[in-house]
């Protein structure tokens, strides 16, 4: 049988590949490796395979958006990091998914549910029911912010934020007014409740909205510098983190 792994970690690739080539459940006469959304597109309008293995978030946007392209006909075992979306295909799919750092034995026991739901595996009403499903997830996301003023408590709309900092231990919120909230939840864990389609995280320090945005300076391939309004009370320049230069600009690109 034909595999495709589709993950832009290379770790995460050399990981899967080694366990796969490693067991007896399936006999694999192929391993396809696919790095990103746009190259999985191109492989999938001339190939199929008999099995995938799919990272929901990669480099240059969700996997998610490779079914809007083409027609994909095989089954799909998800591999990711937020339990948001596994939990949702779990309870709503006759597929598996795995959530990352991944053991070997989460993998033996997900081809095992392949081999059994093999002949009976619908593939169109699974990716149209997951699409609906990740527009669901959108429309859960964050949209107002409750800040505390001294005694005051604030309502605020997320378009009235231009962009979340951590500094220290704290994480602040930064209005398009100029002013300054502290927040209590940190980066990490609020922008997965922030509609993804305003907001984007470009480094361990920021997450900005995209209306603040005033220049994107792109020094090089490998250093791109965005600057936003109102300016940072601590004056330095925001650098997109090197991973994320490629999910950003098809960010900013798709939802302009």
């Amino acid at each position: 049988m034909r595999i495709a792994i589709v993950e832009d970690e290379l770790l995460a690739v050399n990981y899967l590949q080694n366990i796969l080539q490693q067991q007896t459940i399936v006999a694999i006469d192929e391993l396809v490796v696919l790095r990103s959304k746009s190259e999985a597109i191109q492989y999938f309008i001339h190939n199929q395979v008999d099995l995938i293995f799919m990272d929901i978030h990669l480099g240059d946007g969700k996997s998610l958006e490779i079914f809007e392209e083409v027609e994909i006909k095989s089954p799909i075992i998800f591999v990711t990091t937020f339990d948001e979306y596994a939990i949702k295909v779990f309870k709503h799919f006759t597929i598996d998914y795995i959530l990352k750092p991944y053991e070997e034995e989460e993998l033996h026991h997900a081809l095992k549910k392949f081999q059994t739901i093999q002949e009976a595996f619908n593939t169109s009403s699974v990716l149209h029911s997951l699409v609906s499903i990740e527009n669901n997830i959108k429309a859960d996301k964050l949209n107002k912010l409750l800040v505390t003023n001294g005694q005051k408590i604030i309502v605020l709309n997320d378009d009235e934020i231009a962009y979340f900092f951590a500094s220290g231990k704290h994480l602040f919120v930064r209005t398009n007014d100029g002013r300054t909230y502290i927040y209590d939840d940190t980066l990490k864990e609020i922008i997965h409740k922030l509609n993804s389609d305003c907001f984007f995280k470009v480094n361990r320090k920021y997450i900005i909205h995209r209306n603040c945005i005033q220049e994107i300076i792109k020094h090089s391939s490998q250093k791109v510098e965005i600057t936003v309004n109102p300016t940072p009370e601590i004056k330095s320049e925001i650098l997109i983190s090197k991973p994320q230069i490629g999910e950003f600009i098809h960010w900013i690109s798709e939802n302009n």
